[in-house]
């Protein structure tokens, strides 16, 4: 990965930490190659103590639109 793909991966990294990522489908779409599925699973990320936060909700946002933009 390179460029905003990259940025919006390690941001997604430090707000969940790398053993998050490490275990996600999001890592497993990217290793794959499959970008366009990729943004999706960002999305999934939006929860705490099992309840949908917007702030979760509009970081997860933030992050598929700079993983998405070349």
């Amino acid at each position: 990965l390179s460029g905003n793909r990259l940025v919006a991966c390690a941001d997604f990294a430090y707000n969940l930490g790398l053993g998050s990522l490490k275990t996600s489908t999001l890592r497993r779409k990217i290793l794959a190659g499959d970008f366009d599925a990729a943004p999706k699973q960002f999305l999934r990320w939006n929860k705490a103590g099992g309840k949908v936060l917007r702030g979760l909700t509009l970081r997860r946002q933030a992050e598929v639109t700079l993983f998405t933009t070349r």
